[in-house]
């Protein structure tokens, strides 16, 4: 999650050190030496971003069918995040169907691709507006029927719907664990060209409303690590076209981007600083997947067309 830094703060979320930023609520005070002026636990991000960056390319390198499971337990829980957020704020998200329903689609693009995503997301959606329109009984007076059920869909297409492309491009025949660590390793760049360029330069403020402290010369440092990163990578890793490092380069920081004010807008009208605390110095499970999960599907499509 990506924080282009305005000038005189510091916080990216996703960034080398894996410092999310504070976006919702005013930061606390920080205890000296452990946090860092985002009003995180510097040390505990450092541990556990390498923690699962290492983890991650491993699987990747030596075991990379083992990463749809890491998917479908990621996904698992960051919905349950989210769902656990949006009921707090009395949005009835029907959560059972909505969690079994997001693991039909990360496991059936296994054997059936994309019909298979396709059809579970069809069949879920379904399901969870027959349940909450049921879920007072059969006699009962459902309440708020039409908003929650429209935030069910979008969370369904959010978080499963949009993971489920990362699982697309992992099972591609030619060399598709390197696609998939090609997309991680453009989307660290955009989040450390943010982080750099934002705190050394960040003087004008991109979206003051949704999150201030992105600033338009950490955007654009994030287009240049990210195009760098994207010609590096495509040519090194996948041994393709240059100019396709180029074109999934800019497309990965253009939806980075807009993945990370997504989730912002989402806190700040729930009023929270983060979905969740699993991760120390991060937040929650879907604190780190928001700029992953658009990149997933952008990635998928530039790879499939032209590689």
């Amino acid at each position: 999650m990506a924080e282009q830094t305005a000038a005189g703060d510091a916080g990216p979320a996703g960034d080398v050190t894996g410092v999310p930023a504070d976006e919702a609520p005013a930061p606390q005070a920080q205890p000296s030496g452990k946090s860092s002026r985002a009003g995180r636990n510097l040390p505990a991000a450092l541990a556990v971003g390498f923690a699962l960056g290492l983890s991650l390319i491993a699987i990747l390198l030596f075991a990379p069918k083992i990463l749809i499971g890491v998917i479908a337990v990621a996904i698992a829980v960051a919905t349950w995040e989210v769902a656990k957020r949006l009921r707090e704020a009395d949005v009835l998200v029907p959560r059972i169907p909505l969690i079994v329903g997001g693991q039909a689609i990360i496991w059936l693009s296994w054997p059936y691709g994309a019909l298979g995503v396709v059809g579970a997301f069809g069949t879920t959606a379904l399901l969870c507006m027959m349940w909450r329109l049921f879920d007072h009984g059969l006699g009962g007076q459902p309440r708020n029927f039409l908003r929650d059920t429209a935030i069910t869909v979008f969370v369904l297409a959010w978080v499963p719907l949009l993971a489920a492309f990362a699982a697309l491009l992992l099972l591609e025949d030619n060399k598709g664990n390197l696609r998939v660590l090609t997309f991680m390793i453009l989307v660290v760049c955009s989040d450390v060209g943010g982080y750099v360029a934002g705190v050394l330069f960040g003087k004008h403020p991109m979206v003051p409303a949704i999150s201030p402290k992105k600033s338009w010369e950490g955007f654009a440092g994030s287009l240049v690590f990210c195009v760098i990163g994207g010609l590096l990578t495509v040519t090194l890793l996948l041994q393709a076209n240059s100019m396709i490092g180029v074109l999934v380069g800019v497309a990965v920081v253009l939806v980075a981007t807009c993945g990370d004010l997504i989730e912002s807008q989402v806190k700040r009208e729930l009023g929270i600083k983060d979905m969740g605390t699993l991760l120390p110095g991060h937040g929650g499970i879907m604190d780190r997947l928001d700029s992953m999960l658009p990149s997933a599907l952008v990635s998928w499509l530039v790879f499939t067309a032209l590689l």
